[in-house]
């Protein structure tokens, strides 16, 4: 009897290893995917896979071709802003102080060197102007007993030493009048206006102030009946020269080692249509900025059609060295990542597809430079990356 249930025990454990391995064996005739998802070279620390399997139909929405080699210029490229050139940038102040009568020109306008911008009334004007007539009233004084002093002395009817004092009388009046009338061409007055003011004996208070340069009108807050004194902000004018205009750039503190002064660039003005313009670096600062981690660069932009406006979106690219041959993939084919890492899609086959982290470079006509995680000749999904990502994403 005891023979009889060793028999049974015997055969019940024979018969338990037996369905497991038939369990086993059905669950490798499953296919090659359940397995290859498995296999340690292909999963991430913590079993997440790096790679999917396609049928015919995934496929076909596939485009492989294998990985070749292009030419990228070493560049740098980022967004800056047009501004006008301080440099070239003049505050139209008046010499003294006054109140405005008129303005004769308006933001946007175009003026000339020795154009008139405003005129005032001005206190200091009428001051020197009366000193001038009164000089001259004197020196006309002086010159009438220096003519009378000369007929009496030449027949021996006036002393020498008053004749001498009417001599010195008349050069103190000439020497009074000349600095009186170079105190008021000060102002602006030309010879011609001094010659009237004094011939008709009549003050002219009014100030002329002219701009100093060509260029344009940037900005104007001269208004008739407003005080303004010499230096005050804001100038009544300000007129700038257009034709070179500032592009003002934060390049990354990545980036600046590479930028320095002297470099030449490219711009281009999407306002513009695309239209791009040659520029150079002229200040590259001494800091880098703690919050935005930028270091600011000035670089000088001709604009001789004065097309450029302040404040317009600009896109920059510099040379930093000689073109270099390299690994390129296209755009489509990189894939960013929700870590922030690059991925391109590797296979041999177009069915089994590997999910691969690359590091980009430069970037030239479509294509961007693959500088490690990939080996010339491998076999890439250029298009529908992104698909197969989705897919890595659902899977996981």
């Amino acid at each position: 009897m005891q023979r009889r249930a060793w028999i049974g025990v015997v055969m019940g454990l024979a018969l338990v290893v037996g369905l497991g391995g038939v369990y086993l064996f059905g669950r490798n005739k499953e296919g090659p995917a359940a397995v290859q998802g498995e296999n340690a070279g292909e999963s991430r620390p913590g079993g997440r896979r790096d790679t999917v399997d396609v049928n015919a139909a995934q496929a076909d929405l596939l485009s492989i071709q294998p990985i070749g080699t292009h030419v990228f210029q070493l560049q740098r490229s980022a967004l800056g802003s047009i501004d006008f050139n301080e440099n070239l940038t003049t505050q139209v102040f008046t010499s003294y102080q006054g109140k405005i009568i008129a303005a004769m020109a308006d933001i946007g306008d175009r003026v000339k060197r020795g154009q008139v911008l405003f005129t005032l009334d001005s206190p200091d004007l009428a001051a020197a102007e009366s000193t001038l007539l009164t000089t001259r009233g004197v020196y006309d004084l002086t010159t009438s007993a220096l003519h009378r002093a000369q007929a009496l002395y030449a027949v021996q009817g006036l002393a020498q030493k008053d004749y001498e004092q009417a001599v010195s009388d008349q050069m103190s009046a000439e020497a009074s009048l000349k600095s009186a009338r170079e105190a008021v061409r000060i102002f602006g007055k030309t010879d011609a206006e001094i010659e009237r003011i004094e011939t008709q004996r009549k003050i002219d208070a009014t100030l002329t102030v002219r701009s100093p340069v060509a260029g344009l009108v940037t900005a104007r807050s001269a208004q008739p009946g407003l005080l303004v004194q010499p230096g005050n902000a804001p100038a009544p004018f300000v007129v700038a020269d257009t034709s070179i205009k500032w592009l003002l750039i934060n390049a990354t503190e990545a980036d600046s080692p590479a930028l320095r002064e002297g470099q030449t660039l490219e711009v281009t003005v999407p306002a513009l249509g695309g239209k791009t313009f040659s520029g150079r670096i002229k200040v590259v600062g001494a800091n880098v900025d703690p919050v935005t981690r930028t270091v600011q660069m000035r670089a000088e932009v001709p604009d001789p059609g004065q097309v450029l406006k302040a404040g317009m979106y600009a896109a920059y690219r510099i040379r930093t060295g000689a073109p270099v041959t390299a690994l390129g993939a296209p755009h489509e084919a990189v894939v960013r990542e929700g870590d922030g890492s690059m991925s391109i899609w590797v296979t041999k086959n177009g069915r089994h597809m590997e999910r691969r982290t690359v590091h980009l470079g430069a970037e030239e006509n479509g294509f961007l430079q693959i500088l490690d995680g990939l080996q010339a000749g491998e076999m890439i999904a250029t298009k529908g990356a992104i698909f197969l990502s989705n897919m890595l994403a659902t899977a996981n």
